[in-house]
């Protein structure tokens, strides 16, 4: 019998540098540095790209878009989002829902979580009520806490879609 739900975890770091925006959702937060990627380093939605592969055992976004690969060069993230949805859809799949957290000390996202949720249901056709982003600090500890990085963990319920 074909399953028809499956579950994905994905996670994704990227270091703070300066002369870099920062994107975060698929959203341009106002900060001094950015994330430092071969793509726009959009930590949230790699993370998510990597659940929704991975629900599917399809391997993660480094396999179906390597970073050696000039044509991801400065990519929109939300463009990669977009083509793993697509992917996820071929295999006859459908998000049912979404559950992130990003971890930073700085910014603070909560005035940009609306529009995040916003972008996202946007690209994966799916409704807002569907889509969870949290944040939190790790108290200063780590790489995060020392504020030279962002990561972000994402978890993704996909269901069979009535053929």
């Amino acid at each position: 019998m074909k399953q028809q739900i499956r579950i994905g975890n994905g996670f994704d770091v990227h270091q703070f540098a300066e002369g870099r925006k920062l994107f975060l959702g698929g959203v341009e937060i106002p900060f001094h540095k950015g994330l430092l990627g071969h793509s726009d380093a959009d930590v949230l939605l790699h993370a998510i790209c990597d659940a929704m592969l991975g629900a599917l055992a399809l391997g993660d976004i480094g396999k179906h878009f390597p970073n050696d690969n000039e044509k991801y060069k400065d990519i929109d993230s939300k463009i990669l989002l977009r083509l793993v949805n697509e992917l996820i859809l071929r295999y006859n799949y459908e998000v049912s829902n979404l559950d992130t957290t990003l971890l930073l000390e700085k910014p603070k996202i909560l005035p940009y979580v609306d529009k995040m949720v916003a972008v996202i249901s946007s690209v994966l056709h799916i409704e807002e009520n569907q889509i969870s982003i949290k944040a939190t600090t790790t108290e200063k500890l780590g790489f995060t806490g020392r504020e030279e990085g962002a990561a972000a963990f994402a978890t993704v319920l996909l269901t069979k879609r009535n053929s």
